[in-house]
């Protein structure tokens, strides 16, 4: 087999792996709980540059997918994202995306995709701000799902399906 070869090989185990994981991890994270002012108050620049404070969707049944351009699950489970802030937006549903990357690969997927939720940019700080909010292993995709009350009512590491985001969101749809 060639070298890259062997590194898909790797690759396709280790997600694997990362998988069971996930599963496990997913059945031992606490749902809900409250998300400090900390957290909340973070800032970080979307792909303008222009810096953004998570409190400004406080209220609001808030998505944030943490993800990088070098991630297949992130990038599986972005169309889905795109799709459901189109269809919830006006049904108080945000998406925010946090890429744990830099800014240029970021906005060149950007310019593939468009997205129509904002994506802001963590870089390496990226890992240490999942970890905060509840990713023990510092993997992507790792998503939060926040109701208007400012709790965490999941956590989930690794792809998340539509399905599954519905059935989290739709309850707290008014």
């Amino acid at each position: 087999m060639s070298k890259q070869n062997n590194l898909i090989v790797i690759a396709a185990i280790l997600a694997g792996a990362a998988g069971i994981f996930a599963q496990q991890f997913k059945a031992s994270v606490p749902e809900k709980s409250e998300v400090s002012s900390t957290l909340f108050n973070t800032q970080l620049p979307d792909l303008a540059g222009k810096p953004h404070v998570l409190t400004q969707w406080r209220g609001k049944i808030l998505i944030l997918n943490f993800w990088a351009t070098w991630c297949p699950p992130c990038l599986s489970e972005i169309p889905e994202f795109i799709a459901l802030q189109k269809q919830y937006a006006d049904k108080n549903v945000q998406f925010v995306g946090i890429a744990v990357d830099e800014k240029s690969p970021v906005a060149e997927y950007n310019s593939k995709v468009n997205f129509n939720y904002p994506i802001l940019i963590a870089g390496d700080a990226g890992v240490d701000m999942s970890k905060a909010w509840g990713n023990v292993i510092s993997s992507v995709p790792f998503t939060v799902v926040i109701n208007p009350q400012g709790q965490i009512i999941h956590r989930q590491l690794g792809e998340i399906k539509r399905e599954e985001l519905l059935a989290m969101i739709q309850p707290l749809i008014h």
